[in-house]
């Protein structure tokens, strides 16, 4: 098993900066992948930035230019720097990672609130 937690969370000024922060721990040797998704009140959750074991990112359009996504050398944390933040990024933001055997788990998330 692997668990998630995230942080970095709080509330930020349209065109401020966070730093999101996911820490695994368990299993992390069998995790192919991580993602940040965000869902916004009202809305389904999406897929924002993504990262693989080889270091082969994406991102979602929205993000593009704006956001970054990177692993420690360690492999158990991962990382999204959120620049020129929006009002419309305001969302609980989640890790997840995927791996071998159906492995996938999930963090209970983040809050990130953008507002003057």
């Amino acid at each position: 098993q692997v668990q998630l937690v995230e942080s970095g969370g709080g509330l930020v000024q349209p065109g401020g900066s966070l730093r999101l922060s996911c820490v695994a721990s368990g299993s992390i040797f069998s995790i192919k992948a991580w993602g940040w998704y965000r869902q916004a009140p009202g809305k389904e959750r999406e897929l924002v930035a993504a990262i693989t074991s080889d270091g082969n990112t994406n991102y979602a359009d929205l993000v593009k230019g704006r956001f970054t996504i990177s692993r420690d050398n360690a492999g158990n944390t991962v990382y999204l720097q959120m620049n020129s933040l929006k009002p419309e990024d305001t969302a609980v933001y989640y890790c997840r990672t995927v791996g071998g055997y159906g492995m996938d788990y999930w963090g209970k998330g983040t809050l990130v609130t953008v507002s003057s």
